[in-house]
């Protein structure tokens, strides 16, 4: 799958986060980029960066200093480019919840901008990052989200005779990521007490090396219109906490403003035109008004039957304690 991918052209937005640091480890040691530009808002984030990827010795790079919030500055990164990862947003939930305006101007306007400028720059191809928030939101973080979904799956309708195809990709909680509850529990630890919202509560669990690879790998696999979910697994909590800090007690604190029981990825009404792969889902775009194309993955894999729904409740892959802590160990989470 990597051939068609060799000795490309790259921009990712937010590349200065957990997401970005692992794409940009990966595209260097295994696809010979020709270029790849790092383009974020944070100088400081990006100084660090500099500071483990030095331009002097990755020849391939470029440190662009901008936001998805100026078109203008967008336009400028993305020339010459072939292809672009979106992962810049604001995800924060309650950060979201208090500052709805600025998550709508990042993540809503944000992505209309890398779009019209995909568009205007010839770009191949183009995949923004969701989120299980997006399906069935219930906070404005997950909203915001999937109006950039639907931003970035009906781009394709109106790229005309550009080349630039657009797709998503959806997945759940990552591992070790910034503000993830991994680094949260670590840092409660010498509490002796950890907070847990609810006990019935539920998540889906993928690795950052794991989300990279699948996102990657979709560049390959897509033609446009696509949301991608992988197959990945669920675990509880309470188990979580247990595995992580066996000897705290754990403290239930209610949920918090904006979140949900368990996670959903694909909904009931999604399962109508959701096709099941070995390893993901493809959620393909619903045909225009009129039009009798088929999508040309209509005919792959196996049709979802009506009302599947891919819930963190009922998901039919768990993660053991045991399993958890061997994963965490492995990708240096916490100490050997």
């Amino acid at each position: 799958m990597t051939d068609n991918l060799q000795n490309a052209s790259w921009l990712i937005t937010g590349a200065s986060g957990s997401f970005g640091k692992k794409a940009l480890e990966i595209l260097l040691t295994e696809y010979s980029p020709r270029r790849i530009v790092i383009f974020s808002r944070d100088e400081l984030k990006q100084f660090e960066m500099r500071e483990q990827f030095p331009e002097r010795k990755y020849s391939c790079l470029r440190y662009f200093l901008g936001d998805v919030r100026d078109a203008d500055r967008l336009r400028r990164a993305f020339d010459g480019v072939e292809y672009v990862i979106h992962a810049a947003a604001l995800k924060q939930v309650p950060a979201a919840e208090y500052n709805p305006i600025e998550a709508i101007k990042t993540n809503v306007h944000g992505a209309i901008n890398v779009i019209d400028a995909a568009i205007d720059r010839g770009i191949k191809k183009v995949i923004a990052l969701s989120t299980d928030k997006a399906a069935n939101p219930v906070n404005l973080y997950g909203a915001t989200k999937l109006c950039s979904d639907k931003l970035f799956i009906n781009a394709n309708n109106y790229s005309g005779t550009h080349p630039a195809r657009f797709s998503v990709v959806r997945y759940g909680n990552v591992m070790g990521s910034r503000g993830s509850v991994i680094p949260f529990f670590t840092g409660r630890r010498k509490t002796g007490v950890l907070p847990i919202t609810d006990p019935r509560m539920t998540r889906f669990w993928i690795t950052l090396d794991q989300g990279v690879r699948f996102v990657l790998n979709s560049f390959v696999r897509m033609h446009g219109g696509e949301l991608y979910v992988p197959k990945i697994p669920s675990m509880k909590i309470t188990d979580l906490a247990t595995a992580m800090a066996p000897e705290c007690k754990q403290e239930i604190v209610g949920i918090r403003p904006g979140e949900k029981l368990h996670e959903i990825m694909i909904t009931e009404d999604d399962s109508r035109h959701t096709r099941e792969m070995d390893d993901h889902y493809a959620i393909l775009p619903e045909p225009s008004e009129g039009a009798h194309d088929h999508h040309p993955m209509a005919n792959t894999g196996v049709a979802c039957p009506e009302g599947f729904r891919f819930s963190s409740d009922t998901n039919k892959q768990w993660i053991s304690g045991p399993e958890l802590m061997e994963m965490l160990k492995k990708h240096k989470m916490i100490p050997v």
